[in-house]
């Protein structure tokens, strides 16, 4: 492993945190409150698919937040419907949306994973600078308020402000630019092999692939701890 970093970047959905239970579960039980009955395991196989096939979540820099938030509906609002689109009539859409997207602001649908506080926390003490890199929505604030990880974090870059998604690099170099450094001087760890770990090398930060699930053992970059953090800085 390289030198100890100056500011350790994190992925936040599926690193920091994930949803309690699944997303179609969740889109199924709430939509039953609108008169929608529809199958929980189909509408996480529609999320799966319709979710590969959006467009990058990402809006021109220095947008006006009132219209980054209209643009993030905007996005999301096309992805459910999608999502929903071979359920059968939906006469109440709108209303569920404006429900469903709401709720994934708040902490109780989402579970933060064991390794994260105590990590987060040995890191601050030790004096590093921590940030999130994350292809979120502004949502994000509120999340990591909610879910009592705001406080570890000296900044948080999302793609829908930045202009640009993960991989791309200009997400990751507007994070250095903000911490005035180089990305050699920076890690960044995340869950996802092509947008964590293949975009933050091609950005030229040190890149740690979060592998829970142990898939790519024989990879010295992966870790399946947040914990192993500590015995690498």
């Amino acid at each position: 492993m390289a030198d100890s970093p100056q500011v350790i970047f994190f992925d936040a959905a599926g690193t920091l945190f994930e949803v309690r239970g699944s997303v179609g579960e969740i889109y199924s039980r709430i939509a039953s409150q609108y008169g929608c009955e529809a199958d929980a395991v189909q509408l996480q196989q529609n999320f799966a698919r319709w979710f590969r096939l959006q467009p990058p979540m990402a809006f021109p820099a220095g947008t006006d937040e009132d219209k980054l938030r209209e643009m993030e509906k905007g996005w999301w609002s096309n992805l459910v419907r999608a999502v929903f689109a071979d359920c059968g009539s939906f006469s109440h859409f709108n209303e569920f949306f404006d429900d469903v997207f709401e709720r994934f602001r708040q902490p109780k649908l989402w579970r933060v994973f064991d390794d994260v506080v105590p990590t987060l926390g040995e890191l601050k003490r030790q004096g590093f600078r921590l940030g999130v890199i994350s292809n979120f929505d502004s949502r994000l604030d509120d999340v990591l308020r909610g879910c009592e990880l705001a406080k570890f974090f000296d900044s948080v870059h999302i793609s829908t402000r930045v202009g640009a998604a993960k991989p791309a690099p200009m997400i990751f170099n507007a994070a250095l630019a903000h911490h005035r450094i180089e990305a050699s001087q920076a890690w960044h760890v995340g869950d996802s092999a092509r947008e964590d770990f293949e975009g933050a090398q091609t950005a030229g930060l040190q890149a740690i692939l979060l592998d829970r699930n142990n898939h790519h053992a024989d990879n010295p970059a992966c870790i399946t701890s947040l914990k192993q953090l500590l015995i690498r800085v």
